[in-house]
């Protein structure tokens, strides 16, 4: 990288911070703090690439394309595509190979009777007319047909096959929980659904209240990172990632330094090199800002000013 790279680094800056967005960098309430923005614009302009790395579908990222810096890039879908904001195309998409995901989808209609299902793909989603509504705006066309008649033209570009456990209320949904609160409902259902899917798909959960999400065989947060600074030239001891859901666990593990949010999961925090204030805190922020200014060494002693005359 260029000379503001080694700024970046003496300044104790890794030369990529990699950050979940719901219940880590965001704050509960779905939006960006004035003190997370500058310190974000801060590490940029330091030389550090900050990536997002989110479980959000690339329609969920357009509001916050101006926290990425000039390059706009997103880690979207869990790690199944990676979504240039700029140009609102994907760079590098995985998806379920031919059949797989009506298979999938099959064997969940059967153990999890009145499951709710929808499928992501990069050109956008599609959902059973009963899938909880949870984002309003949306085409109710969309919501037509069970999942299986939209799949009809071909399930190879589906990156990611949603399932909402029954009874999940509409208000509320898709809300991210604390990840300190254990839900014993959403753990039996994610107990059904991985019975169901074997070894055919990646089964994550990152927070939002009965919904498992799965991803195609070998999607994970950490690989799609890793491919991506790859391509950067970046080492993983380069790289310093943020989560709060055991669907960041891959990526805090793969990265030089694994920072967990307060409020994360309590997996999550027992795996992580570091724990920082949580999402409603700014513990992002927080972390950054010691990075770009840290502390004077012990025994170390700042100029009180001028010498006297």
């Amino acid at each position: 990288m260029t000379g503001d790279a080694d700024g970046g680094a003496r300044r104790g800056l890794p030369r990529v911070v990699a950050t979940d967005l719901d219940g880590t960098l965001l704050r509960s309430d779905g939006t960006v703090s004035a003190r997370t923005r500058d310190a974000l614009r801060a590490v940029e302009e330091a030389g550090t690439e900050v990536v997002f790395v989110t479980a959000r579908p690339p329609r969920w990222l357009a509001d916050l394309a101006d926290l990425v810096g000039g390059h706009g890039r997103v880690i979207a879908l869990g790690g199944a595509a990676v979504w240039d904001l700029g140009s609102g195309r994907a760079l590098d998409a995985c998806g379920f190979g031919d059949g797989v995901v009506r298979d999938l989808v099959a064997g969940l209609r059967e153990a999890v009777p009145g499951v709710g299902l929808a499928v992501e793909t990069v050109r956008g989603p599609a959902f059973d007319p009963w899938f909880p509504d949870g984002e309003p705006g949306l085409d109710r066309g969309l919501r037509a047909v069970p999942v299986e008649d939209a799949l009809r033209g071909g399930d190879d570009a589906v990156a990611k096959l949603l399932a909402v456990r029954p009874g999940t209320p509409t208000q509320g949904f898709g809300v991210v929980q604390r990840g300190d609160v254990r839900d014993d409902a959403q753990e039996a259902f994610f107990e059904r659904v991985r019975d169901v899917v074997g070894g055919r798909a990646e089964l994550h959960y990152s927070g939002a209240a009965g919904l498992a999400e799965l991803l195609p065989p070998g999607v994970t947060k950490d690989v799609a990172l890793a491919r991506w600074c790859r391509r950067l030239g970046v080492d993983a001891r380069d790289v310093w990632a943020f989560g709060d859901m055991p669907n960041d666990l891959p990526m805090l593990r793969w990265a030089g330094r694994g920072h967990a949010v307060a409020n994360a999961h309590p997996d999550v925090l027992a795996c992580a090199d570091a724990v920082v204030p949580g999402n409603d805190d700014d513990g992002v922020a927080a972390a950054l800002e010691a990075a770009l200014d840290p502390a004077p060494p012990a025994g170390a002693h700042s100029p009180a000013g001028p010498p006297s005359p």
